[in-house]
């Protein structure tokens, strides 16, 4: 897509019948809207179908504000209810990162960003360390740090530091909550809050590799694929909607190390891929799966 051309993106799901594209692209056509990009996908066991468009926004002799008005009646004929989505390409998603001290997925997405290739308006980074602000600061970028209690101690300050945490992100009004190796689980209040906003990277090896040093714990166990999985985030730990996963080999001549650094290598990876698929609408949450459309 060019730099230059502005796109106006309806995405929506709702009960499959008979019709549904013809009544999208006529009323799409009615209005003189020339549709560039267009995908469906109807999940048979649930009987739900998903769609994404994508329309040249200077076709239209209106802005998205007024394509939203129009496009809610055709929502409703359809029986959709709160499951529609009508974005502006031409207005920058917004996004919040928090981390704690590991860098590598910060820096990529930074680097993304100052290159261009994410196109995305990264409002603040907040860590529970200060490790990071350095890099962060250097990229324009607001550094909050806010310091947690140590692990098992002091409930009230930890509580304290999430409401703070809250406060800043909020603040911001962010398409994405991007967790990027922050090593403190969210609590239920927040989940719910950044429901459908919040993303999280981690290894793929759970369930079978919990806790603490989980690359020792795979290499002591020879294990052949490391991975990672880029998720949205739920009270239930490391088990929301997923997004994208991938994986790479390794043998017996790999060291601890040497899985280390191929596992960090494809969380920058998975987790770019995630945020960009994210603000870009592409991922269709439908109860604990997601539609993507690549």
């Amino acid at each position: 897509m060019s730099a230059r051309e502005r796109r106006y993106v309806i995405t929506l799901g709702c009960p499959d019948r008979t019709g549904i594209v013809a009544r999208i692209s006529t009323f799409l056509a009615e209005q003189g809207g020339w549709i560039v990009e267009a995908a469906y996908h109807t999940d048979t066991d649930t009987n739900w179908f998903f769609t994404r468009q994508e329309v040249r926004a200077d076709s239209l002799p209106y802005d998205v504000t007024e394509l939203r008005r129009r496009f809610s009646s055709v929502a409703r004929e359809l029986g959709v209810r709160s499951d529609w989505r009508v974005s502006d390409t031409g207005e920058k998603r917004r996004v919040v990162i928090l981390v704690s001290k590991a860098g590598h997925c910060l820096y990529d997405i930074l680097g993304r960003v100052a290159s261009g290739e994410l196109d995305v308006d990264v409002r603040a980074v907040i860590g529970n360390h200060a490790d990071l602000a350095g890099i962060t600061r250097a990229h324009g970028i607001p550094f909050h740090h806010v310091p947690f209690p140590v692990a098992g101690k002091d409930p009230e300050g930890k509580t304290a530091a999430f409401a703070q945490i809250r406060q800043l992100v909020d603040s911001q009004r962010p398409d994405a909550v991007v967790l990027a190796r922050f090593m403190q689980v969210l609590p239920h209040e927040l989940c719910a809050a950044w429901s459908g906003k919040a993303l999280n990277i981690h290894h793929s090896f759970l369930p079978s590799f919990m806790g603490a040093r989980p690359y020792h714990q795979a290499y002591a166990r020879g294990v052949k694929l490391v991975g990672a999985t880029c998720h949205y985030v739920t009270a239930e730990l490391d088990a929301g909607p997923i997004i994208e996963q991938e994986v790479g080999r390794v043998d017996h001549t790999d060291s601890v190390a040497d899985m280390v650094r191929k596992g960090t290598d494809i969380e920058k990876v998975v987790l770019a891929r995630g945020l960009r698929w994210h603000v870009e609408d592409r991922v269709l949450v439908h109860g604990n799966r997601t539609v993507v459309f690549h």
